[in-house]
C-alpha cells in the first residue's frame, strides 16, 4: 500500500463506522457540492476542494515525500517535531501517522464538529436546538486553532524527508461505533457502575488502568442507574457547548460517555442531572487508531507506537 491507499483506507473505515451512515455522509458531501458551485470564480480558487470528497478535514494527508510501498510506519496520538526526529533515528520508516490533527488538518478542525449536531439528535435533541447551541461553540474552536503554529510538525517532515498523515474523526469514528455497539449489546447494564466494569474489560482502557488513567465517573455514583446511555462525547473532534446538558437530559439521556470534560462541561452535567462516564483520552484514541491500524497489519506493515498510543492488535 501507498500512502494515499493509506488515507483511503481510513477514510472509508470512518465513513462506515459514523454514526450518521453513509447515506447521511453523502448528502453531507452533495450540500458542500452545491455550496461551491455557487460560489465565484474568485470564491473557487480559495476553497479547499478535498471537502467535496472528504467527509473529516481534520484527517488530511499533509504530506508525502516519496510515493513508495508503505512497509513501516511510526504512529502517535501526538506527533510533533520530536517525534519526527524519533522516525529518523529508528530508521526505515516510510510513514508518520498523527492521530491528532496537524498542518491543514489543524486549521480545519472545527469543520467536522457539526457531526455533534447529528449524534444528539440520534439520541433525540431536536436538531433545531443541536445546531443554534453548537454554532456558538464551532465558532469559539475555530478561532482557537486559528492561532495554532499549523505548519510547525509538517514543516519539520518536510525538511527530514517523511511522509506524513494525520486521522481524527476518521479514527474516533471508529471508537464510538466500538463503544456504542458494545453498550447496546449489553442487556444487563443498569447501574454506573456496570458500564464502569464494562470498559475495564476493553484492552485499551485496562492497560491505562496500569497507569491510573483507567475509566472513571466524573459526575454521578456508581450505584445510580445509568438511564438512557449516550456515547455522545467521542467523536466530532472536541467538547461540544456545555449548554446542551439540560436539553440532553429533556430528551431522556441518563448518562453520556465521553473521552475527557472539562470543569464547566462538568459542572453543567451535574446541574442537569446527567452522569458522565470518562472512558480515558489517549486510550479512547488509541482504540480507535488500533481498530484502523489492525486492517494495516493484516496487509502486511510493520507498526511502531509512540506518544500515548497504546498499541493492542485485535488480529491475534
Amino acid at each position: 500500500m501507498k500512502t494515499q491507499e493509506i488515507y483511503n483506507l481510513a477514510i472509508k473505515m470512518g465513513i462506515e463506522a459514523d454514526f450518521r451512515g453513509r447515506e447521511g455522509i453523502e448528502r453531507l458531501l452533495k450540500r458542500k457540492r452545491k455550496k461551491y458551485e455557487r460560489l465565484t470564480e474568485k470564491e473557487k480558487k480559495e476553497f479547499d476542494m478535498e471537502a467535496l470528497e472528504n467527509p473529516f478535514l481534520d484527517s488530511r494527508i499533509l504530506y508525502i515525500a516519496e510515493d513508495r510501498e508503505i512497509k513501516k510506519i511510526l504512529v502517535g496520538i501526538d506527533v510533533e517535531p520530536a517525534e519526527i526526529l524519533l522516525a529518523k533515528e529508528i530508521g526505515e520508516i516510510d510513514l508518520v501517522i498523527s492521530h491528532h490533527p496537524l498542518g491543514k488538518g489543524l486549521a480545519h478542525s472545527s469543520d467536522v464538529m457539526e457531526l455533534q449536531c447529528d449524534v444528539l439528535n440520534l439520541y433525540g435533541v431536536p436538531i433545531n436546538i443541536a445546531e443554534g447551541l453548537m454554532k456558538e461553540r464551532i465558532s469559539e474552536v475555530a478561532r482557537g486553532v486559528n492561532a495554532a503554529n499549523h505548519q510547525r510538525t509538517v514543516d519539520v517532515a518536510k525538511i527530514l524527508g517523511f511522509n506524513l498523515i494525520c486521522l481524527h474523526t476518521a479514527c474516533d469514528n471508529l471508537a464510538a461505533k466500538f463503544l456504542k455497539d458494545k453498550v447496546e449489546k449489553e442487556d444487563s447494564l443498569m447501574r454506573i457502575e456496570d458500564l464502569l466494569n464494562l470498559f475495564k474489560e476493553i484492552p485499551e482502557y485496562k492497560e491505562a488502568m496500569k497507569f491510573g488513567a483507567g475509566p472513571k465517573i466524573f459526575v454521578g455514583d456508581k450505584e445510580r442507574r445509568c438511564g438512557k446511555i449516550a456515547i455522545t462525547e467521542i467523536t466530532g473532534g472536541t467538547e461540544g457547548s456545555s449548554k446542551l446538558y439540560e436539553k440532553m437530559a429533556i430528551a431522556g439521556i441518563g448518562t453520556i460517555v465521553g473521552m475527557h470534560i472539562s470543569e464547566e462541561h462538568k459542572k453543567e452535567a451535574e446541574t442537569a442531572h446527567i452522569d458522565v462516564v470518562i472512558a480515558g483520552h489517549m486510550s479512547s484514541d488509541s482504540l480507535g487508531v488500533n481498530l484502523f491500524l489492525d486492517e494495516l497489519e493484516k496487509r502486511g506493515i510493520e507498526i511502531v507506537p509512540c506518544s500515548g498510543l497504546t498499541r493492542i492488535s485485535r488480529n491475534k
